[in-house]
């Protein structure tokens, strides 16, 4: 801080200096009309009414600059006016000076001044009455009072406002922030969830589209170049399908008489065809595809749990994008897909395909797909892992996930 800022901090506002300067004005008014309290006390002369008079105009300079040392001055002041004549403009600007030691001094001195203005005034009281046994007296103790414990009181109680509004201020601004906060989470999430479901959506019908294009400009076969013409064809209308379906929910709900048809929800009745698709796109690349579902067959004889809708649309996702992978990067040879539960009653997802070099086109890969199966997994409170395995037909890529059921979800 330079001494210029130093300066700055030090000086007294203009409201400050309005107050004392009329304060001074105000008594030498008073003084030149011989308009004061009374003939001086204890053989004091009178004009020492003129230097309390200056000394507290002094202290009301500092009255929020320095409102401890202000008081500190104008007490001594206010006592040699009480003794030397009293002018109402001393005992007017002392009031202020106590006011606003309470209200601008530190919180933990500022608090003990009400307290301690009521005894003084108490003990003011008890003096005046043993000494001056007169009614005047009651009137006289009014006076302490009014100018010790109104103004300090008056600024406790403004000073307690001021800080309950300043404390609720700064809980605004948290609340703010908080939301904020989790505006952006929820925004943040949101755009993970529409990333999850567009790629797992479109990936798998672009993927066969890339490599059955690369078969057809590489094989110079004109069935063959058919047969992939047709998979691209059909890859190309389901993704539109899947990305109007998509475009529909980022458009939100419409009733019926918009005329927009409820979104269907992949569940794992639909595995099937999901495999019949991946069977007929990767019939170029050499790759089978079985499904084993191993879960215990419906109805009242049914040991394993139904699964909750969101851990049936993540074990499908999880399926759709395994078989995906298998597309893209697999060897030739079988991929497995096998469903079933756990001792725990959780629904447990696997896909293993073949893990080694691959003849022929390759569609490329981001990594995302195994990011968003993970996540899928996390949200509901599974387990996932992905990873090559040894096997007894050789080394193979597997793709596992445990994914709770129905109670066991409702209970996180």
């Amino acid at each position: 801080m330079t001494a210029r800022s130093r300066a700055a901090v030090g000086r007294p506002p203009r409201f400050d200096v309005l107050i004392a300067g009329g304060g001074l004005l105000g008594g030498l008014l008073l003084w030149t009309l011989d308009l004061h309290g009374g003939p001086p006390r204890l053989g004091l002369p009178a004009a020492l009414t003129l230097v309390s008079l200056t000394t507290m105009s002094a202290a009301e300079l500092m009255r929020r600059t320095a409102p401890m040392a202000a008081l500190a001055l104008a007490v001594p002041a206010l006592t040699l006016d009480l003794c030397a004549g009293t002018l109402v403009a001393t005992v007017l600007m002392f009031t202020d000076v106590v006011y606003a030691a309470v209200l601008y001094g530190p919180a933990h001195v500022a608090r003990r001044i009400p307290p301690h203005s009521v005894l003084v005034t108490v003990l003011a009281a008890i003096a005046l009455t043993a000494v001056w046994q007169k009614p005047q007296v009651v009137m006289a103790i009014i006076g302490i009072a009014l100018i010790t414990i109104a103004p300090a009181w008056t600024g406790i109680i403004l000073r307690n406002d001021r800080d309950a509004a300043q404390a609720a201020r700064l809980r605004a601004e948290q609340i703010a922030l908080l939301a904020e906060r989790d505006r952006d989470r929820a925004v943040a999430g949101e755009r993970a969830r529409m990333a999850r479901e567009l790629h797992d959506m479109v990936a798998n019908h672009l993927s066969a589209i890339a490599i059955h294009s690369t078969a057809a400009q590489t094989i110079d076969d004109p069935a063959a170049t058919r047969e992939a013409l047709g998979v691209i064809r059909e890859n190309s209308v389901q993704g539109l399908t899947e990305m109007r379906r998509l475009i529909g929910l980022l458009r939100g709900p419409r009733t019926a008489e918009g005329g927009a048809e409820p979104a269907a929800t992949p569940t794992l009745d639909g595995l099937e065809a999901l495999i019949e698709q991946a069977r007929t796109s990767g019939r170029s690349s050499g790759l089978t595809f079985v499904l084993d579902d191993a879960r215990s067959p419906a109805g009242p004889g049914r040991t394993g749990p139904e699964p909750a809708a969101p851990a049936e649309l993540a074990a499908y996702r999880i399926v759709q994008e395994s078989l995906t992978n298998a597309l893209k990067h697999a060897a030739p040879g079988e991929v497995l897909v096998r469903l079933a539960h756990d001792r725990a009653g959780a629904l447990t997802v696997a896909v293993r395909s073949p893990f080694a070099d691959r003849p022929g086109p390759r569609a490329p890969g981001s990594g995302t797909g195994l990011v968003g199966m993970r996540e899928r997994a996390a949200l509901l409170g599974g387990a996932f892992e992905a990873g090559p395995e040894s096997g007894p037909a050789g080394r193979v890529w597997l793709v596992r996930a445990a994914l709770p059921a129905a109670g066991e979800e409702a209970r996180r």
